[in-house]
């Protein structure tokens, strides 16, 4: 099963001893940036699955940070601020951020608020349930990726290229359509993190990676999960 991947973007070291365990105790993997330049390039280069955000960072306010990551992703925001004037909270959300958490607080609180922001992002969610062809399984509700019924863990990465694959199976997928949806609008001249993340895929799922069954390359354009 893929874990979802949490950006922590957050400068106080206390809190960071304290959130970054909370989380991943509960099976979620966890990214910590303690700037707002740090916290804009991880979120683009890794599209977490939802981004914890501090507004009181050093080198820029974090509302610049969300404003930044609402201009390609929608993927969930909660805002974790000592600011408790209710002008600071409305604009957060007016921005787009999904939530709002007040320092200080507790593990229970926010890891509750957590599961439902991935809960909402999962029933938004459309896609066919599962992809099932030729031994190669993956359940995109459960996130449970097997082949021949040996279950195979992906990294967060691995597993939203597979899944941006799973929706388009049968159909070419370009490289810039790829990159876009997997590390974000901006990304598309990065070719070398699609050669890089799909070769890590064939040799995970697939019988011989250099003579891929499931994984076709069309060359100059993209890739294409066979499902014949």
């Amino acid at each position: 099963m893929s874990q979802p991947l949490i950006l922590v973007v957050e400068d106080e070291t206390s809190l960071l001893r304290f959130l970054v365990p909370s989380i991943s105790t509960q099976g979620y993997q966890v990214l910590t940036a303690a700037t707002a330049a740090q916290g804009i390039s991880m979120a683009r280069s890794h599209n977490p699955e939802l981004v914890l955000l501090d507004l009181g960072l050093p080198d820029a306010d974090g509302l610049t940070v969300l404003s930044e990551i609402r201009s390609w992703s929608r993927r969930p925001v909660i805002i974790i601020s000592a600011r408790h004037q209710e002008r600071e909270k409305v604009r957060a959300l007016d921005l787009g951020a999904d939530d709002y958490l007040t320092k200080p607080f507790g593990a229970a609180e926010l890891l509750a608020r957590i599961r439902v922001a991935l809960r909402h992002v999962a029933q938004k969610a459309t896609p066919e349930a599962v992809f099932d062809c030729n031994g190669l399984r993956v359940d995109l509700e459960r996130r449970e990726v097997s082949v021949h019924g040996e279950n195979t863990r992906l990294t967060p990465i691995e597993y939203r290229l597979l899944e941006a694959l799973v929706r388009r199976a049968g159909r070419v997928a370009t490289q810039q359509q790829l990159l876009s949806e997997v590390w974000g609008p901006g990304s598309e001249a990065q070719n070398h993190y699609l050669r890089i993340y799909m070769a890590q895929l064939r040799k995970k799922l697939e019988a011989d990676p250099n003579r891929p069954a499931f994984f076709l390359t069309e060359p100059g354009v993209g890739y294409r999960l066979n499902s014949e």
